[in-house]
């Protein structure tokens, strides 16, 4: 028989009497005690000091306990005398400790509660310690802080302890009003619920110390008029009012509560599923059965009935028998089993190794209890041996439970959603506090492309393997490139009769996918046999290394900061060339090239890119672990597209990156290389913090070119094939300013130019040029970075640069005539030389004073004209003589060329300058254009020489 006393009733109308009220009070502390005892059993000789001494360490502020702080910190349970058990408690951390007599002071604090699974069959060695302490009402913010601080180094001081301690620090008042201080954290609920974490308060919660819940006194059927009851009893003194603390009545769930209570369990279940299933479960048959009342008025009746026994009012008994009630009516039998695996989970008693009583003594009461309930259940031994053996679980089996728990959690998703659209506004949890809880369940079960799904959201303490096979497709008689991995295949003809614990596209997906579920470990013996390729267990194990030093393992959950903002990537690691020997058809024949040239995108004197495949890992804020696979086409320049556009998205944080190539053909120098060409482009592109900056990169790599440019926040590359298609890209015009950046292996063997455009600055034209022999080259740089270069012999070196100079001088003073907001720089043309010292190049200045002089041969203009869509066609101009496109047509050139031959006497050559050249102002048909560029102008210009020289070519 579970009563052990006669029920007491209370009828606030008829009348009450004190002796009664003191009598149901110290029933309810009769099952405080016993659950109290509990409490302390679970806990370890040593651990038992912190349960002792706690409410000691609230009522006396001295300096020789625990988590003292200073003199002014509020202390002094109300109604709290400290038994000899206590100060012997506390005399065994302290023999100095003394109680002293504070006579008639007013205590700071009116009440301190433990609740939670301490004292019930859900406590297990890995439960924590949930503490209210609660203050008066009328006690300052100063004094407020400073207990909280107080709850912090006791935190601490627990933990040394092996005891995770939380203590909530608020008062009665606050509590009613719903004056939340905390938001979601690990431990706070936020706004996320009030009366669900009410109920589960009134009961589990201990009394420690201070003032008893006025809740008790008023019986189940009158919570609804609670408050009248309660000032009854306070205005007619039937109690003292400074002996009971009001944290309100539980009359039912608000429907807007469950909301935000089912987010919150989410939230905490997707790290341990196991206790949250529970309580989503018990969440969802309260929203389903509003007309039962809940757990703790149940908890309430039974001690009013006369019903002390601990074990019938154990919560998670009273917790699992309302929800066996639920889905047994509901015909839900897979729902229950997993309720009934969750709570034996929960509780952490493998009953196949706890001995039942016998000659050592009566069993211990939480495994007494857990075994009543499985004799219940009618589990057989293989069921209870199965999840006692936790530890034994590998992946197949864990698979299998994951997707019977993320099946639940998703089903609570899905009623918590109807629930947010039911209620629209009226939710009690806060919108933040919907969107931080969302974005963790993303991140944990939302499956998307290339990432790392987890298998083992605390299903089980390990996953590790002793012996892990990796076989590439081939080795089994299949057709493709794929993977299969296999468990403790020694022998590979065994293979066969195998099951495939994994299969995968790749080899890197398959190694990562191992590592981050906790299969593959250090000390795990692996076996590869890659068919054709040559992936090897040396190469596994770097490969391992490296994952060991980019995520930790295991992964724990992302910070509440990190989940308050929009995911980004924190770091990249870079596989190259997995399982791939970028030089095998040499490696075959037995041979290596060695060349001067060591750069591994242009390597040996074929210029060979010896990065053949890149499996980029990223770990982002949000903890998520994926894997992107690049193996056809320009596979860096992907990978590099990829990882800018992640960067320009939030430039502030530029994710780290590591490379790692195993050191077969060239690894080490590969990954070097690699690790440059990343850390040198995303300085350039976000140095500071900010970005993208304007400019242009550009890449050398197996004899081609990629010119690389952001529009907006997207990177773009160009494919050049050659170095005239690149510097045909170079001048082309362009909208501003865009320095030119050389990779540092990028055109090594035109050094002058690479100093030419390191030397370029905004809104001015500089014109570079380096002497060989007798010629020369030239580059002009224009005001927005286009840059246009050419190659010419050099007659005379004082007449070099004066046509040029003609001829930009006559457009800079058209434009500056034609503009009024021309930049200052633009109003000259500054030379410069590029010059070798001591093995560097660098620009020296040049001033061209002579530009002015006039130039020996004949001076020619030109200007354009453009009808429609037409091309641009000029009428060229010689002194006075004229000729038009309108009297020659296509003519001209000849026709120019001829007249230039009759000039000449005696077969003399004079040169011919092209001075100036004026443009139509709507080259392009769709855009009219106010200013046209300088580099479109030398573009023209050089068309023009071209042609004309060589019609005056035909007449030699």
């Amino acid at each position: 028989m579970t009563a052990h006393a006669p029920p007491i009733a209370l009828d606030f109308d008829e009348g009450i009497d004190r002796k009664t009220l003191r009598r149901l009070r110290d029933r309810f502390l009769v099952v405080n005690r016993q659950r109290w005892q509990r409490a302390r059993s679970s806990l370890t000789y040593r651990q038992q000091v912190v349960l002792e001494i706690l409410p000691l360490v609230f009522h006396a502020n001295h300096p020789a306990l625990p988590g003292y702080l200073d003199v002014d910190c509020p202390y002094g349970l109300n109604h709290y005398r400290p038994d000899s058990a206590t100060v012997s408690a506390a005399r065994r951390l302290t023999r100095t400790f003394s109680i002293r007599d504070e006579g008639r002071r007013r205590a700071d604090l009116e009440g301190l509660f433990l609740m939670g699974s301490p004292g019930t069959l859900g406590h297990s060695v890995a439960s924590d310690l949930d503490v209210w302490l609660c203050h008066r009402d009328d006690l300052q913010e100063p004094g407020i802080r400073c207990l909280e601080r107080k709850a912090e180094k006791l935190t601490e001081w627990a933990s040394s302890f092996g005891i995770e301690l939380h203590v909530f620090v608020f008062s009665a008042a606050d509590w009613r009003e719903g004056r939340q201080r905390a938001e979601v954290s690990g431990e706070n609920c936020g706004s996320a619920q009030h009366y669900l974490l009410l109920d589960e308060f009134y009961r589990t919660g201990i009394h420690l110390g201070g003032c008893y819940p006025l809740w008790w006194l008023i019986p189940s059927e009158q919570e609804g008029r609670y408050r009248e009851c309660v000032n009854k009893l306070v205005d007619y003194r039937f109690i003292r009012g400074d002996e009971y603390i009001d944290f309100g009545a539980v009359p039912g769930i608000p429907a807007n509560e469950f909301l935000g209570a089912g987010v919150w369990q989410l939230y905490k279940g997707i790290d341990a599923p196991w206790k949250s299933i529970l309580k989503l479960l018990l969440i969802e048959c309260y929203a389903q059965t509003q007309e039962q009342p809940v757990l703790s008025r149940v908890f309430k009746q039974a001690v009013f009935s006369g019903i002390t026994d601990v074990d019938f009012l154990d919560p998670y008994v009273m917790l699992y028998q309302r929800l066996e009630q639920w889905l047994t009516g509901a015909e839900a039998g897979a729902r229950l089993d997993l309720v009934r695996r969750s709570l034996y989970i929960k509780a952490g008693l493998p009953l196949t190794r706890t001995g039942a009583a016998g000659e050592q003594g009566a069993e211990p009461w939480r495994a007494r209890l857990l075994r009543e309930l499985v004799a219940g259940w009618g589990w057989q031994e293989k069921q209870i041996e199965a999840l006692d053996d936790r530890q034994l679980w590998r992946a197949e089996e864990v698979s299998s439970l994951r997707r019977v728990v993320v099946s639940e959690l998703t089903h609570s998703y899905r009623l918590l959603s109807k629930m947010a659209r039911d209620q629209g506004e009226q939710s009690a949890i806060s919108a933040n506090d919907i969107n931080l809880l969302g974005r963790k369940l993303y991140a944990a079960f939302q499956r998307k492309a290339g990432k790392i799904e987890q298998i083992n959201p605390g299903l089980a303490p390990s996953l590790a393997e002793e012996n892990l096979a990796f076989h590439h497709q081939s080795e089994e008689g299949g057709k493709g490139s794929g993977w299969l991995l296999y468990r403790d295949l020694e022998n590979p003809s065994d293979a066969f009769w195998q099951p495939v614990l994994r299969r995968s596209g790749n080899l890197a997906e398959l190694v990562a996918w191992c590592y981050c579920n906790g299969l593959l470990t250090r000390s795990t013996r692996l076996n590869v046999r890659s068919g054709q390729g040559v992936a090897s267990v040396s190469e596994l194990r770097e490969m391992l290394n490296a994952l060991l030093g980019f995520v930790p393992f295991p992964l724990g959950p992302a910070e509440r900061e990190a989940l308050a903002r929009g995911v980004r990537p924190l770091r990249n690691l870079l596989l190259v060339n997995v399982g791939v020997d970028p030089q095998a058809h040499l490696t075959e024949r037995g041979l290596h090239k060695l060349s001067a040239w060591h750069d591994s995108l242009g390597f040996s004197g074929g210029r060979e890119n010896l990065v053949v495949t890149i499996d980029q890992v990223t770990l982002n804020s949000w903890h998520e672990v994926s894997l992107q696979h690049y193996a056809s086409g320009d596979t860096l320049i992907q990978c590099l597209k990829n990882v800018l556009a992640s960067v320009a998205l939030d430039p502030r944080a530029v994710p780290g990156i590591e490379v790692h190539s195993h050191k077969r053909g060239h690894g080490s120098a590969i990954a070097r290389r690699v690790q440059e060409l990343f850390a040198d482009v995303l300085r350039q592109f976000f140095a500071g913090g900010a970005g993208p900056h304007p400019l242009r990169y550009v890449i050398e790599m197996d004899r081609r070119y990629f010119l690389l440019e952001f529009s907006g926040t997207e990177p773009g590359f160009i494919a050049l094939e050659s170095r005239d298609a690149l510097m045909e890209c170079l001048a082309q015009p362009r909208d501003v300013y865009l320095p030119i950046i050389f990779d540092r292996h990028a055109l090594l063997d035109e050094p002058a130019l690479r100093a030419a455009c390191q030397a370029s600055e905004p809104d001015s034209i500089q014109v570079f040029y380096t002497l060989r022999g007798e010629r020369a080259q030239i580059w002009v740089i224009d005001e927005r970075g286009s840059l246009f270069g050419w190659e010419q012999t050099v007659p005379h070196r004082r007449y070099l640069l004066a046509p040029l100079l003609r001829f930009l001088e006559n457009l800079v003073e058209r434009r500056t005539l034609r503009f009024s907001e021309v930049p200052v720089a633009l109003a000259g043309v500054r030379c410069y030389e590029v010059v070798a010292s001591n093995g560097l190049w660098r620009p020296e200045y040049r001033p061209q004073l002579d530009s002015g002089v006039a130039l020996p041969g004949l001076e020619v203009q030109a200007v354009g004209v453009q009808e429609g869509e037409n091309r641009v066609r000029f009428d060229l101009y010689c002194g006075e003589q004229e000729f038009t496109v309108l009297q020659y047509g296509d003519q001209l050139i000849p026709a120019f060329a001829h007249y230039i031959h009759s000039l000449r006497q005696s077969g003399e050559r004079y040169p011919v300058y092209l001075t100036d050249v004026h443009l139509p102002h709507d080259l392009d048909p769709r855009v009219y254009q106010q200013d046209i560029q300088t580099s479109q102008y030398l573009y023209y210009r050089a068309a023009l020489e071209d042609a004309l020289n060589r019609e005056l070519a035909a007449f030699r």
